[in-house]
């Protein structure tokens, strides 16, 4: 019976050293693109969920311009004074965070439009200009004039 050895490295000092180096250029390469990857997909996700956070902002504004609107109506049955020196509203109005600006597009004694228009980073959003009237219809404008309401 043949008995076959195996072979023995051994511990030396530069052995040890070798075991101890760290990571190698290929393990760090892969790890690079692994978070490449990631980060590629998370990125216009995050970006998305955020520019659909901001349309609230919107909403909110023109909730509040409208409610405005409407007691200035039942004082003086007219959307467009109120009695005092100012009218019901000053406009542009700013929304609360900054993100859209609210414009009359039609404001009678009796009827009001009211447009929310993006502004800064939320101007190349889809669903960019949220429309409110004085029957409480919602829509938002797209950039070549048609309304749509799946933005609300």
């Amino acid at each position: 019976m043949t008995m076959t050895r195996r072979r023995h490295r051994p511990n030396g000092p530069e052995d040890h050293a070798r075991h101890q180096a760290g990571f190698t250029l290929i393990e760090l390469m892969i790890t690079v693109a692994v978070i490449g990857i990631l980060a590629a997909i998370a990125y216009p996700s995050y970006t998305q969920y955020v520019q659909k956070a901001r349309r609230t902002d919107a909403m909110s504004a023109l909730g509040s311009v409208a409610s405005r609107l409407e007691r200035c109506y039942t004082v003086s049955s007219d959307y467009t004074d109120d009695g005092s020196s100012s009218g019901c509203v000053t406009f542009p109005v700013t929304s609360d965070e900054g993100f859209y600006s609210v414009t009359a597009t039609t404001l009678t004694s009796s009827t009001y439009t009211l447009k929310a228009a993006p502004q800064g980073a939320q101007a190349g959003d889809d669903c960019s200009n949220f429309t409110l009237n004085h029957q409480g219809m919602r829509g938002n404008e797209q950039n070549d004039g048609t309304t749509i309401d799946e933005c609300w």
